[in-house]
């Protein structure tokens, strides 16, 4: 594994609740080095977005957590690093699975899909202090070799695509390869890069589709993903409006 910073220094957990919550509470206790990795082979109450669960089957899968330390970016623009977390995993599930095959596209805000079955999601914790990105845990699972996904019907895996296990290891070894280029991208503000690279690859860019706010159904444009991390849509009556994902859901 060839990074400066990232993976070099991993914390394995045999079993744990959540290895988002174990990172955030580790970094109130310690001054933890930037591309810490804490992971583990079973995790049994990972965090999922809106406070749901991410449910994997123990050593099957990747679930594991980076913490990072980017207090060069503005707390305005810390939706980038989930950006950067999604392009990620776009890159490694395109080195893995022949895109001839496979249509791979970012979700928004933090799932990954894979002819249109979720196959990783993320979870981005932030502290925030004087206005200042103090650390950020990211947390992310990635199916890799389970083959039954009882509670997510609309799931898949790497093994159910390529029809052939792949080592757990491997593929966290190259998601630290790939993230490490993009977080230095990041660093060095090649914010446009990074913008323009994920919506080529979001997931129903520039299609309409089916959206529920207040328990009332609409259809929309997808026109992109603000710098806030905001979903912008544009109605059937031209207006153009941003969404947050506490007041929006995709039905897809």
């Amino acid at each position: 594994m060839a990074t400066l910073f990232i993976g070099q220094n991993k914390i394995f957990l045999l079993e744990t609740e959540s290895t988002n919550s174990y990172a955030i509470e580790l970094l109130k206790n310690v001054n933890v080095i930037e591309g810490t990795v804490v992971y583990t082979h079973k995790q049994t109450h990972g965090k999922g977005q809106r406070g749901n669960l991410w449910i994997a089957e123990p050593e099957r899968n990747a679930t594991f957590s980076l913490i990072l330390k980017p207090s060069f970016l503005n707390p305005k623009n810390s939706f980038y690093l989930s950006k950067i977390c999604a392009l990620t995993l776009h890159d490694v599930l395109t080195e893995i699975l022949n895109t001839g095959q496979f249509d791979i596209k970012i979700k928004w805000p933090n799932d990954m899909l894979v002819n249109g079955k979720k196959i990783a999601g993320i979870l981005i914790e932030n502290s925030i202090s004087n206005d200042v990105l103090q650390w950020t845990v990211a947390g992310v699972g990635i199916n890799i070799n389970q083959k039954l996904f009882d509670q997510i019907k609309a799931a898949t895996s790497l093994c159910l695509l390529s029809q052939k296990e792949t080592a757990v290891e491997d593929v966290m070894d190259r998601f630290y390869t790939h993230f490490e280029k993009w977080y230095l991208r990041l660093k060095k503000a090649e914010l446009k890069l990074i913008n323009e690279t994920y919506h080529k690859v979001l997931f129903e860019m520039g299609k309409t589709n089916t959206f529920e706010k207040d328990a009332k159904r609409f259809k929309a444009k997808v026109i992109g993903v603000d710098e806030s991390g905001l979903l912008i849509l544009e109605t059937e009556d031209g207006s153009v409006n941003n969404y947050d994902i506490k007041e929006i859901t995709f039905i897809y």
